[in-house]
């Protein structure tokens, strides 16, 4: 049995569902960075404290680029949350990564702008220096593995790896800036991956990513382009298998050992910032 642990799970477009987890209660926090999207939701999933927080409020009325990200992070990390797992409504940038598919994300490019990407910039007198955080891995192997084995057992098929390029939205991209992307190296598109995962990493909280195919974005031809309509669809269509995972790997958190990567995550955090 592994120690103490209490999983954030940070719901993108249609995962804002707190009757997900038992025994719930509702709280509203603050943050040194302000307020977060909306109020947690406490909880238990299979037995596992669980806290859950609608990425874009509950009444999804904060826009990708108008999240406080900070906020989020602050707010699960001050609640005592060892690990995260996000949902993410995604396009594809690959021929191969259909619409309905679940890639567990492994890798970002960040092409966003104007975001706070720190909490080390003087804004909270509690901590004092500098962070340079390597991103190198930048979601947590041994969470992932965890999703990805969990995946198999329920016959949910995902894609086991994926890099997520993140653009600051609220638009979605012209058809050369989908092809730039492609050219990049990139396998899907969102708006909300970063500044997230850098501020996890930074806070020293595992994080994993379940991402969900909406659409092919605009690149490929003789296929419907991402509209706000395509997106919701797919993802209402398939948001039962992406709560069934997310629920399932949480259960299966707790017979794993996670002392040694939350204590890894800890020194590795402090090793990263200069006084």
């Amino acid at each position: 049995m592994a120690p103490s642990i209490k999983v954030g799970i940070i719901g993108g477009t249609g995962m804002d569902n707190p009757d997900i987890l038992k025994n719930r209660t509702e709280k509203e926090v603050t943050t040194p960075f302000g307020y977060p999207s909306d109020k947690l939701i406490l909880g238990e999933i299979g037995g596992v404290p669980c806290v859950l927080l609608a990425r874009h409020g509950r009444k999804h009325n904060i826009l990708p680029h108008q999240v406080n990200y900070r906020a989020n992070i602050w707010a699960l990390k001050q609640e005592g949350c060892t690990q995260i797992i996000v949902s993410t409504a995604t396009g594809s940038l690959r021929e191969d990564y259909k619409p309905g598919d679940l890639v567990i994300l492994n890798n970002f490019i960040d092409n966003t702008h104007g975001r706070h990407q720190t909490f080390y910039d003087g804004s909270c007198n509690a901590l004092e220096g500098i962070c340079h955080i390597p991103m190198e891995p930048p979601y947590c192997e041994k969470l992932r593995q965890v999703i990805i084995k969990t995946a198999e057992k329920l016959g949910i098929f995902c894609h086991s790896s994926g890099t997520i390029i993140a653009v600051n939205g609220p638009r979605f991209s012209s058809k050369a800036e989908s092809l730039m992307f492609r050219q990049w190296g990139a396998d899907v598109i969102s708006m909300t991956t970063c500044p997230e995962v850098v501020l996890a990493k930074e806070a020293g909280i595992s994080y994993a990513g379940v991402a969900l195919v909406t659409d092919y974005d605009c690149w490929k031809p003789n296929t419907e382009h991402v509209s706000h309509e395509l997106v919701l669809k797919i993802f209402n269509d398939n948001i039962g298998k992406v709560v069934k995972l997310i629920c399932a790997s949480v259960e299966n958190m707790m017979k794993e050992d996670w002392s040694q990567k939350i204590q890894e995550n800890e020194e590795f955090v402090k090793k990263s910032i200069w006084t």
